[in-house]
């Protein structure tokens, strides 16, 4: 088989490619990904390296550029496309809304005619459970793959719009498409920008933990492998016009989890640090993931608190990775204790 993720340098198309090639030796990927700050080559340079050129390959380009989409589909005929390709940081959506809509909603556009023009058999697309909006933090709900979507930053929006598209281009044109909303993702290659290795370099540094005063709004969290193993299931044995929801049912408050880094690593409750909340910061997400139990088989192998000390575990050993990319950080890095004076604005 031979499949074509877009976004794969990114934290979980990297982890999904190294997932996929260690359980399918004999298979060929290729990784379309535009190398934005979020990109990042050194994470499959092993990859790269020993596997044979037939069996991976990188390509840099746009989603949104038909014409290379086209020309990779053209050259290449992947049987599958699996579609992490996204901007996904709610705070930089709330400073550049406009780029999460081009990337996010026209980028799958682009993909997904170009699919149908040379007939691809399966169009995957990763997606969140941040579409369905949020729960009361006193709610014993979970969101099913029927629950209505109710998006309310610009980045929830834009994956909620591209799930529209996505099942859209199923109903009117017969794409062979399933759809994927996950829970919160941890783990090896992630950004340093998100929460845990955020947290984690922060901690490592004697710096800082930011937190939001809502700090007992809760999140989902699953390990970047169970999600890994769930789309490698979908791809294998789901319907195809179907959604999944794939969580771990583990909540977390972000309090838990700075609380979790610092006893971890040994370090003072004095670095947390509290600013006012992100606009749209919503108050809870749980998914509720017995579909893909019951279905396909699917269920999450990694233990919370195994999951976390291994990732913080990965960032103490692999310092240069994000301290390399801590050097490069672009003039567009979030301030996440400024967000009062940008909402008076």
């Amino acid at each position: 088989m031979k499949l074509l993720v877009t976004g794969g340098a990114g934290f979980i198309g990297t982890n999904f490619i190294r997932y996929w090639l260690r359980h399918h030796s004999d298979d060929t990927i290729i990784n379309l990904d535009l190398l934005t700050y979020a990109g990042n080559l050194s994470n499959l340079t092993d990859i790269a390296e020993t596997r044979p050129a037939k069996r991976y390959k990188f390509v840099q380009g746009d989603i949104l550029k038909t014409t290379l989409v086209e020309d990779v589909l053209k050259i290449e005929r992947p049987d599958v496309i699996v579609n992490f390709a996204a901007e996904s940081h709610n705070s930089r959506a709330i400073l550049h809304p406009r780029r999460f809509f081009e990337t996010n909603v026209m980028g799958t556009q682009v993909l997904l005619d170009a699919a149908r023009k040379y007939g691809v058999e399966r169009f995957h697309h990763i997606s969140t459970c941040e579409v369905y909006g949020e729960l009361p933090l006193d709610s014993p709900d979970a969101f099913s793959e029927n629950a209505p979507y109710r998006p309310q930053t610009p980045y929830n929006a834009s994956k909620a719009a591209a799930d529209h598209l996505v099942n859209a281009y199923f109903h009117s044109f017969g794409m062979p498409i399933t759809i994927s909303n996950c829970a919160n993702n941890y783990g090896p290659y992630q950004h340093p920008e998100k929460l845990i290795p955020l947290f984690t370099t922060n901690a490592l540094q004697n710096l800082p933990l930011t937190l939001y005063r809502s700090s007992h709004n809760r999140r989902e969290w699953l390990h970047v492998e169970d999600h890994c193993r769930a789309v490698a299931a979908v791809i294998k044995h789901g319907k195809i016009g179907e959604t999944y929801n794939v969580g771990s049912g583990v909540e977390k408050s972000i309090e838990e989890i700075s609380d979790f880094i610092l006893d971890a690593l040994d370090k003072p409750q004095e670095l947390k640090t509290y600013v006012p909340d992100r606009p749209g910061h919503d108050c809870r997400y749980l998914l509720d993931s017995r579909k893909i139990a019951r279905e396909i088989g699917w269920q999450p192998k990694i233990p919370f608190e195994v999951g976390m000390r291994e990732t913080i575990q990965w960032y103490i050993e692999n310092q240069k990775w994000w301290q390399t990319i801590q050097q490069q950080a672009d003039s567009e890095t979030v301030q996440e204790d400024k967000w009062e004076t940008f909402t008076r604005r």
